[in-house]
């Protein structure tokens, strides 16, 4: 009893009438930035430690491994180490692999790890495509219609009612559908969906085992819960039975996965449900500033209709910051660039890469990021793409790490053990240029900065401890931050927040997306944006282009930004009014040219270095090592990347240019006021053969 104040303590009004709120049903409508996941575990450890519940009686699901594991973190932390807190696959394959001997008296089918190879099978046998997108369309159809609790006999009507775009006609898709069942089963196998449908089913027909179940779980915590599906919530229905001993958590102005079925209704209609349920409302963002409060309470503001449960204000509690910018460019590769320089310059400033995210509506609209970063040599993560636990060389690194472990425990340096370690996978003192090795270089650094983040929160630990939470981070796919830019689309966005924030492509057909041919369709695509808008916790950026790339301008800005641009903002201009203006002769911009054979420059390495690709370099060698040792010094001084400081492609710059004064050391590509003022006396002392 003497913990149960200190779980109470740091929390705000309405966190702490959730956290105290009687065993029963509880409903917290949770804004962006407040604090739910502290209130949902001090919620349960606060249970826990009034002996309401044992923590083996309690289960917490969420949508991601990575919450989950981040759940059971805190959890412990706060004396509930004993709480199962899973996704709800995880949950479900958990107890299947309980109770499917006893019910089938067969072991339990095989677990598919992927569905294409039978679809592609079943849509051949049809002389469908077998395309992969073709292919992976039609597995995400299936998995629609399964999720919605819909089968293959159901699917043209139920598709029409919702609107669904098959990728091939109603007819023929029932029959890929059905096809894909019957090998399914014919191969005694499962797909995930099939480990819900089946717990469920039991639970639901055979009421000893649902008894069973019931006698070991008695209180459940639902995270994300505007994001469960009729699938989901029949499970829960199923795992609850006629109790109400449930907590759900969730915020329907950040729904945004309605076409994988989706639906904030349960989340809305939880008071009806149970009537006598607690409902608490969290408002207070402590996660972004006033100003980025501001702009995202106004996206979300201007939604068409708003269910009594969708009506949430934040209210920022951080101090302000600075007004999130808008800017409008001629086309995707000017905008990419001139990301890239803010990029650079909050870098300069001191803003860590990793708290940097560039996040777009497609996943196409990377490449041209990922062009920009990489000719900038600044390091970037697309998150989405291949896990990191997944990389060939993060899985040769746990192999040697846990050999180094079995081999030697006692280590008085565990970062310097681990470095030493991944040597043997090719870890360099010094970061490679760029591409495929800077990536693999990033990869492998990541780990020792874990061990680093290992040793301050326990310093005894040794190898055997790291290597056991590189075991346990894999298996909740939780990887280490990896110093670099993150790109990523708004949906893979969901969930994390960095410093710092740029919403790029703007414009109508992409946000909205061209099919969002529906009201409901295009207020989904308005809280992608909200989501987006609320994941900055000081600067905020967003921006469009009105081409392609270097084509007619013929694009508009989203809708959404109507009322959010400054009146001041050119962009806010009615469009006749730009019109005329854009009319006026503008001044000509100088072309670069190379400062050897005076072509024009293209590219941002050629315009960094002053000259074309194909002209020789006369870079003086000597003063090139001493830049990049004052760099690295400087680097060391600051506790920053060295890239931070000046990249490569800048001290290159340098060594060729030889600036002799201040006037010739801005005029490279780069060096602005922030890094003359920091760093311009230093590099022309060097220049002159002088110490710094």
């Amino acid at each position: 009893m003497a913990e149960q104040p200190r779980l109470l303590e740091g929390l705000d009004p309405e966190q702490r009438q959730a956290v105290a709120a009687p065993r029963g049903p509880v409903c917290v409508l949770a804004g962006a930035g407040t604090g739910k996941t502290r209130t949902i575990t001090h919620r349960i450890a606060y249970l826990v430690q009034r002996g309401l519940v044992v923590p083996r009686q309690v289960l917490a699901v969420t949508f991601t491994a990575r919450a989950a594991g981040e759940m059971r973190t805190r959890l412990r932390a706060l004396g509930a180490g004993g709480v199962q807190a899973q996704t709800f696959h995880a949950a479900a394959f958990r107890q299947l692999r309980y109770f499917w001997p006893r019910v089938h008296d067969t072991g339990m089918w095989q677990l598919m790890d992927n569905k294409f190879r039978l679809v592609a099978n079943a849509a051949n046998k049809l002389g469908l495509s077998t395309e992969r997108e073709d292919v992976r369309d039609l597995a995400g159809e299936i998995e629609w219609a399964k999720s919605s609790l819909i089968g293959p006999e159901q699917y043209p009507e139920a598709a029409a009612r919702a609107g669904r775009e098959p990728p091939v006609v109603p007819a023929q898709f029932t029959r890929v559908f059905a096809g894909y069942e019957a090998l399914k089963n014919r191969a005694q196998s499962l797909d995930f969906d099939d480990l819900l449908l089946h717990i469920a089913a039991i639970l639901e027909d055979q009421p000893e085992v649902a008894e069973e179940f019931r006698a070991q779980y008695r209180s459940f915590v639902v995270d994300e819960y505007q994001d469960v599906n009729p699938l989901q919530q029949r499970v829960l229905d199923a795992w609850l039975g006629p109790r109400d001993d449930l907590t759900v958590v969730g915020d329907a102005n950040q729904t945004i996965y309605s076409f994988a079925g989706a639906s904030p209704r349960w989340l809305i209609g939880f008071a009806r449900r149970f009537p006598e349920a607690a409902v608490v409302r969290l408002e207070r963002d402590y996660r972004s500033t006033p100003q980025v409060v501001e702009l995202a309470n106004r996206v979300i503001g201007a939604a068409r209709e708003r269910p009594a449960g969708t009506r949430l204000k934040l209210v920022g509690q951080r101090p302000d910051g600075p007004r999130p910018d808008f800017a409008e460019y001629d086309d995707e590769a000017e905008e990419a660039e001139a990301i890239t320089r803010k990029i650079a310059a909050l870098a300069g400033r001191g803003v860590p890469l990793s708290e940097i995210a560039v996040l777009f509506r497609v996943n196409a609209q990377s490449e041209v990021y990922e062009q920009a970063l990489s000719d900038a040599e600044i390091p970037y993560q697309v998150r989405g793409g291949e896990r990191f636990f997944a990389r060939p060389e993060v899985r040769q690194a746990m192999v040697v790490l846990r050999g180094a472990a079995a081999a030697d425990d006692e280590v008085d340096d565990l970062p310097g053990a681990v470095r030493d370690a991944l040597r043997e996978v090719g870890l360099t003192d010094e970061p490679p240029a760029g591409g495929a090795a800077r990536e693999r270089w990033e990869s492998l650094i990541a780990l020792v900065e874990l061990a680093e983040e290992l040793v301050a929160a326990v310093p005894e630990a040794g190898l055997r401890r790291y290597a056991a939470e590189l075991a346990g981070r894999a298996e909740s796919q939780h990887p280490p931050t990896v110093e670099g830019v993150t790109l990523a689309s708004l949906h893979a966005a969901k969930g994390l927040e960095w410093d710092a924030v740029f919403l790029v492509g703007l414009v109508e057909g992409t946000l909205p997306i061209q099919h969002a041919d529906t009201d409901a369709a295009v207020e989904e695509e308005r809280r992608l944006l909200y989501v987006g808008a609320t994941r900055a916790r000081e600067h905020l950026h967003l921006s469009w282009a009105l081409a392609r790339a270097g084509g007619r301008r013929f694009r508009r800005r989203s809708r959404f930004l109507h009322g959010l641009v400054p009146d001041d903002h050119p962009a806010a201009l009615p469009v006749r009014g730009r019109q005329q203006q854009e009319a006026q002769p503008r001044a000509k911009a100088t072309t670069p040219r190379c400062r050897i054979c005076e072509s024009a420059l293209s590219g941002t390495l050629e315009i960094k270095l002053g000259r074309c690709s194909t002209c020789p370099s006369d870079v003086d060698e000597d003063l090139l090592v001493r830049l990049k040792a004052w760099r690295g010094e400087r680097a060391r001084q600051l506790k920053v990347p060295a890239y931070v400081v000046f990249t490569d492609a800048t001290l290159t710059a340098i060594a060729e240019q030889r600036p002799a004064d201040v006037g010739s050391l801005v005029g490279i590509s780069g060096i602005g006021a922030s890094k003359l003022e920091k760093f311009g006396a230093d590099v022309l002392a060097l220049v002159q053969g002088e110490r710094p």
